[in-house]
């Protein structure tokens, strides 16, 4: 799964959980606050990303991101990481 894929599934989850974004262009320089998220919603979405992507990370990696390309990244490094295991 590329960077592309798993920015579409966090934009995914976002506009599930978020009201009034259904035709809203989500810009992943933002922080999902500033879409109207509130911390449960970030709670929600993040976990349901994870679960989506088949992956765990730590809540303490996890509450460390700021925008939504920041969580984009950490969830596309921790899939390569698990791939590169997989390999192994």
């Amino acid at each position: 799964m590329d960077r592309e894929q798993i920015l579409n599934v966090v934009i995914k989850h976002i506009k599930l959980n978020v009201d009034g974004l259904e035709n809203i262009e989500i810009d992943p320089q933002k922080t999902i606050l500033q879409y109207g998220a509130s911390s449960l919603d970030g709670v929600e979405i993040v976990s349901a990303c994870m679960r989506e992507l088949k992956i765990k990370i730590p809540r303490t990696e996890v509450s460390s991101f700021k925008t939504i390309d920041d969580l984009v990244e950490l969830f596309t490094k921790c899939k390569n990481e698990v791939r590169e295991e997989i390999k192994s």
